[in-house]
């Protein structure tokens, strides 16, 4: 990773922390006392080169299991406050730590689950030789409105083709896209479906 995107994420999360750390404590309340305890979501995902890290957000769900104990599915569990978090990707605020500690980027493909990883064919396991990021060139294309095929290829895409200002593009359509409020989920999905791996995939990593 240069030096300079390391240095760029440090300096504006640390920066982001300061400026919007009376939202962060607000939303942290407004969390509390509209779904209880705990306030943060917390999950190993994997990170650069598929090393796993804790990432945090805003939890958004309850807790909410069947008479069998199963989880009930996302969109059973999805708050009227945890949608609104949601669709203004105010949830993902917390991930600046993140970005504080080396974990994430501003900018790359964003953190899936660690069951994924054998799943993804050698195409689309490249995703991970960046850091993972806040938002990609994924989100800015269309985000849970794609396939996950769809996004692996932008994922991979954005590997190869990385630069500075390329980053400073994405940023700024991010913004765009938060007040359009475009992709947040899935069509018939309260988030996205689940990725069971490419039916066309020549090879799994191992």
């Amino acid at each position: 990773m240069p030096f300079f995107k390391r240095l760029f994420d440090f300096v504006f999360a640390l920066a982001a922390l300061i400026v919007f750390s009376p939202l962060l404590l607000a939303l942290a309340l407004l969390t509390f006392l509209f779904m209880g305890a705990p306030i943060f979501f917390t999950q190993r995902r994997p990170g650069f080169r598929g090393v796993p890290f804790k990432i945090y957000k805003f939890r958004t769900m309850m807790n909410r299991s069947d008479t069998t104990g199963e989880i009930l599915p996302d969109g059973e569990r999805l708050t009227p406050f945890g949608r609104i978090l949601r669709s203004l990707s105010l949830d993902e605020l917390p991930e600046l730590f993140n970005i504080l500690r080396g974990e994430m980027s501003f900018v790359g493909p964003r953190p899936l689950l660690m069951e994924y990883l054998p799943r993804y064919s050698a195409e689309q396991a490249r995703r991970h030789d960046v850091l993972p990021g806040l938002t990609g060139w994924a989100q800015v294309n269309g985000r849970n409105a794609l396939t996950w095929e769809e996004k692996f290829a932008l994922d991979v895409w954005y590997v190869d083709n990385w630069s500075f200002w390329l980053d400073i593009k994405i940023i700024l359509l991010t913004f765009v896209k938060v007040f359009q409020r475009e992709g947040i989920s899935q069509t018939g999905q309260a988030t996205a479906e689940v990725f069971m791996g490419s039916k066309d995939r020549e090879s799994k990593v191992s």
